[in-house]
């Protein structure tokens, strides 16, 4: 065997291969996480001269004074002028919040991302931050380091688990490096990416993590996003109001979800233009409501760092909560790109603090200040949301650093999580793809795509392999037919035994198989297993090949045998 096919085999099949891949991923996604942080700083910069808007009040912009505070409704409108083409053209999947997009390629494509994702949703979606758009970095980091995980899979042309593991280790490293939170980017990959806590996909999972938050923290220094007050319980009494914590903010969660796709369907109603536009015409509404309140410019972290510390008045935070919802529902539903996980824990955040200022006013001498509420309600937010219960303790807790925080964050999340069952069937990153047809909920068979169910194929021949080496191949493959590569990687056909031993014994055999390709039916990597199934009648026998992107590529190779074997493996 070469060195070329062993080390293909290693990286293929043997578990050791997963400890340099996990870094290579871990080191990307760090990289990228820090390239795209400096995007949004440098695209904010120049549309308001300050590398973070959102607290400093309505003031107008230092390179255009001349437009005064009027430069807020202009700024979401010329960079959904850039954006919004850009998305349209090129990945219309980097449109809105990123996780969903990643959920589904996880459940339904193999975990298959198109690496040019990357690329444009790093753009668009700091063009969207940095213009006013009232979106999070976290989703588009998510979905960046996924792209990326799942693009080195791709290029080692390995199998689907470990595609899949891979885009996990890229959501671990965007989440770890952004909050610089090693430990919660595993949970949050596992919990709500692969929804599954295998310990070998763990142990990979996490070696990703610790490395992408490690060159994040070389380059960006080691400083916490936010600075957190201490926390501290003051009486057995006070668990009571963070249980009644819990169960508000749950609900508001849920609250934030449908006023999100409502908003999403009023835009959806309205705007009759070329979508490339959208963008453009909503940033003009957008910047209206950044008009009224400045503070919802951005990701909104200087101002959540204000409700903590206790600087705002109840009614001012109940007015952020709601424009929060207002303006990240408003600049998904007119095509905006960013993430809901940071608005989350911001709405959360102000719910909270407003619950615990009112709960200080009544019992000053029994409650903890107002702020250390707003941290309980971040969690209870997520989890209300999402309910990524494990993922909700993990990053507030590493937020923190204190352990007097877990009994009442985890009451909360507790609480939160089950008021959202009670009251939504979704998630908020769920209810995106079950509102096109996706639940991905439902039972495992029902979501097997031909990428679960395909093998590598027995052999792979070469477009200029000389005639006698192949027909060699295919009996010692004992199969009726071989797949056929391009030098370049690109699917070509097939060559059948019938045709290479008709060949070799007529007159004048062909030097090359190159005469003998046949172009037999494909399966798509997203094809689901009813179609798959159909496709295959005729071909039970010999199989078909599983290709993917354009022009394709092959991915594996299907037959009913495979088909059944992954249905008794998997009884779900």
């Amino acid at each position: 065997m070469s060195l070329r096919n062993e080390l293909g085999h290693w990286l293929r099949e043997r578990s050791s291969s997963l400890v340099p891949l996990a870094v290579v991923v871990g080191v990307c996604t760090g990289l990228g996480a820090v390239a795209f942080r400096s995007l949004i700083n440098g695209f904010t910069w120049l549309f308001t001269g300050h590398q973070d808007y959102a607290g400093l009040g309505r003031i107008a912009s230092e390179h255009l004074p001349w437009l005064g505070v009027g430069f807020l409704v202009v700024a979401p409108a010329v960079a959904g002028l850039i954006y919004g083409p850009l998305v349209h053209r090129f990945a219309p999947e980097a449109r809105g919040h990123g996780v969903p997009e990643v959920m589904y390629a996880v459940s339904m494509r193999g975990g298959r991302i198109a690496p040019k994702v990357a690329l444009v949703k790093s753009l668009a979606s700091a063009l969207c931050i940095g213009g006013g758009g009232s979106v999070g970095r976290e989703g588009p980091i998510v979905q960046i380091g996924s792209a990326v995980g799942s693009g080195v899979a791709q290029w080692l042309r390995l199998d689907t688990a470990r595609v899949r593991l891979l885009l996990a280790c890229g959501a671990a490293g965007g989440i770890s490096a952004t909050f610089n939170t090693p430990l919660a980017g595993p949970f949050f990959a596992m919990e709500l990416i692969l929804r599954d806590f295998a310990a070998q996909s763990f142990g990979a999972v996490v070696l990703s993590s610790v490395t992408a938050s490690i060159v994040a923290r070389a380059i960006l220094g080691n400083e916490p996003f936010l600075t957190l007050p201490a926390f501290s319980v003051h009486s057995p009494a006070e668990y009571l109001l963070y249980a009644a914590l819990g169960v508000l903010v749950g609900a508001v969660g849920v609250a934030f979800s449908r006023v999100l796709y409502l908003v999403e369907d009023f835009c959806d109603w309205l705007w009759r233009g070329p979508e490339w536009a959208r963008p453009a015409a909503g940033g003009l509404l957008l910047g209206l409501l950044l008009l009224a309140v400045p503070e919802m410019y951005g990701v909104g972290y200087p101002v959540l760092q204000n409700a903590i510390e206790g600087r705002y008045v109840v009614g001012f935070l109940l007015l952020l909560m709601v424009a929060k919802m207002l303006a990240t529902s408003l600049t998904i539903g007119i095509g905006g790109s960013g993430g809901v996980f940071a608005p989350t824990l911001f709405i959360g955040a102000m719910a909270g603090s407003a619950f615990g200022a009112l709960a200080h006013l009544g019992w000053p001498e029994s409650t903890e200040a107002a702020g250390a509420y707003g941290l309980v309600g971040m969690g209870a937010a997520l989890a209300g949301a999402t309910r990524a219960s494990i993922t909700a303790v993990v990053i507030l807790f590493e937020l923190t650093g204190q352990y007097s925080i877990i009994l009442p964050l985890m009451i909360a999340i507790a609480l939160a999580a089950g008021t959202s069952h009670l009251l939504s069937r979704q998630t908020i990153y769920t209810q995106k793809l079950w509102r096109r047809g996706v639940d991905i909920d439902r039972h495992a068979s029902d979501n097997l795509t031909a990428a679960d169910v395909a093998a590598p194929p027995a052999r792979v021949l070469n477009e200029h392999m000389r005639l006698d080496v192949a027909a060699e191949l295919i009996t010692s493959a004992s199969v009726p037919l071989l797949p056929v590569l391009a030098p370049d990687g690109r699917y070509l056909g097939c060559v059948t035994a019938e045709d290479a031993v008709a060949a070799i014994e007529g007159g004048s055999p062909p030097e090359h198989i190159d005469s003998l390709i046949q172009r037999l039916p494909t399966l798509p990597v997203d094809a689901r297993l009813p179609d798959v199934i159909e496709a295959l009648s005729g071909h039970g026998a010999a199989g078909l090949p599983v290709v993917d992107g354009e022009p394709a590529r092959l991915a594996g190779w299907i037959t009913y045998e495979n088909v059944l074997n992954r249905l008794t493996a998997d009884p779900r």
